[in-house]
């Protein structure tokens, strides 16, 4: 199956061509609104490859941050000529890539993977533009995706455009519209925020006003979005009325950013990610808990996207559990390699009781109501199998 996959990372990258100065990666040529570059799929790409590919990965990473508006924004998915018209989008006009200029960014996960890509190389020449581009990318969250009264959103509970990544999310189901913070958002910010004060004083810079953000993010997760009943995370508007909670994924992000305190850390593991009535699934971790009534097999109201369980086992290993990121991976990748001996292709998603992948439900409201195959995106399945051998040989923390 990795042998596949190195082979599709192959068969994904294309030669520089507008806007691209680089070689770039698509989301796998399965993808059948392709070819298309960006989203957090890239992210994934990036980190699964590094250990082989660094010099690709630096390309990649330029190729996503070069594409940065003045104003801060980052674009989401970019449409390359020849693209097929996708849900919500112009396709791209001969000759000319298209993509998104404000509604629809992306979570801004490209941090972790520069961070990522710096350590592992050593090669600290982009650190000075990965700083100015946080700055800037934190600027437009600031003055557009700013909550009331703290936090951040995705315009997924304004427009439904799902910048979240998310598509069709059942945390947006019977909301009632509104700037109100996301989980999942004001953590990406965090993380955004630390990573950039971080940066700052390798930089010999004032690292003071990260920081500072930072702090009063995570502070307001912890307090105001934590649920020490339920001992979960949750966005703000299901805070205020439990009538409106579900079992979604999304509440594990303060796990994942380091947000949590180590006792809420141990909760979400516990109570949640190891839970079989909740997102531990044969094939974890399921995108909505398995007893929720909102649990569906359809696209990210169920299925299981093995990138998520990927941020899930490094929340895990962030908290000193290698037993749990260990249990996560192992599931995800036996099953994973089990549907691919038996259909010869990585799906973008898959079913979390172990059926078939083809069997699940896409966007039913278009024409194709299918996961896609050879799908790159959403499974870094090197990053996962390191990860995995990390934990055989780590015995109280990584």
């Amino acid at each position: 199956m990795l042998r596949y996959l190195a082979a599709l990372h192959e068969r994904a990258t294309h030669p520089p061509a507008p806007p691209f100065a680089f070689e770039w990666e698509d989301l796998g040529p399965g993808y059948g609104y392709g070819p298309a570059f960006g989203h957090w799929d890239l992210v994934h790409e990036m980190i699964d490859e590094l250990p082989s590919c660094p010099e690709h990965v630096r390309h990649q990473l330029l190729n996503d941050l070069r594409l940065q508006l003045p104003n801060g924004f980052l674009p989401g998915s970019v449409y390359m000529p020849g693209s097929p018209s996708a849900p919500g989008a112009v396709s791209a006009k001969k000759g000319a890539a298209v993509f998104d200029r404000g509604a629809q960014g992306h979570p801004p996960l490209w941090v972790v993977a520069a961070d990522d890509y710096m350590e592992r190389t050593g090669d600290h020449t982009l650190l000075q533009e990965c700083f100015e581009r946080a700055a800037r990318q934190i600027g437009w969250f600031e003055a557009n995706r700013k909550a009331q009264p703290e936090g951040f959103f995705y315009n997924d509970i304004l427009l439904h455009k799902w910048e979240s990544g998310v598509d069709d999310g059942v945390r947006f189901d019977g909301t009632a519209m509104g700037p109100k913070a996301c989980i999942d958002a004001t953590c990406h910010v965090y993380w955004l925020c630390d990573t950039a004060a971080r940066w700052a004083r390798r930089l010999g810079k004032d690292d003071a006003p990260w920081r500072a953000r930072a702090d009063r993010l995570a502070g307001f997760v912890r307090t105001r979005l934590w649920d020490e009943a339920g001992g979960y995370f949750y966005d703000a508007w299901a805070i205020d009325d439990p009538r409106l909670r579900t079992a979604a994924f999304e509440g594990i992000w303060p796990v994942v950013t380091g947000i949590a305190t180590p006792r809420q850390a141990q909760r979400v593991i516990d109570e949640w990610m190891l839970n079989p009535h909740r997102l531990f699934s044969p094939h974890p971790i399921a995108t909505v808990g398995v007893d929720d009534p909102k649990f569906s097999l359809r696209m990210w109201r169920g299925p299981v996207w093995n990138s998520m369980t990927y941020w899930a086992a490094r929340g895990c290993a962030r908290y000193g559990r290698p037993d749990a990121a260990r249990a996560l991976l192992e599931a995800a990748l036996d099953d994973t390699a089990a549907q691919f001996d038996r259909t010869g292709t990585i799906w973008e998603y898959f079913n979390p009781f172990g059926g078939h992948p083809e069997d699940l439900e896409r966007k039913p409201y278009t024409k194709r109501n299918q996961p896609w195959p050879d799908y790159l995106g959403h499974n870094p399945l090197f990053a996962m199998a390191r990860l995995w051998e990390k934990s055989l040989r780590t015995a109280g923390g990584f």
